[in-house]
């Protein structure tokens, strides 16, 4: 699958990874449960509904080409050669 801007998706999952650990500190020290709690549902949800948005217009995108190429025929060598 190719990724765009992978510099954007390094920030995000960098920030996802602090925002859960904020969390993980949060629950530990045993003060804002549902703070934290709420962070990882948060985060958790946010980056499923990314990736599985990334992996609709991904097959969106094979699924276009496909019907731009799908009447395009390949000829092959040696019917090139005979017309030579």
């Amino acid at each position: 699958m190719e990724l765009p801007g992978l510099r954007t998706w390094v920030v995000f999952y960098l920030i996802s990874f602090v925002v859960l650990l904020w969390a993980a500190f949060l629950s530990a020290q045993g003060v804002m449960l549902w703070v934290s709690l709420l962070l990882v549902i948060v985060i958790v949800g946010v980056n499923f509904v990314t990736v599985l948005n990334q992996l609709k217009a991904h097959a969106a995108r094979l699924e276009f080409q496909r019907e731009l190429t799908k009447d395009f025929e390949r000829k092959s060598v040696e019917e090139e050669e005979r017309k030579l």
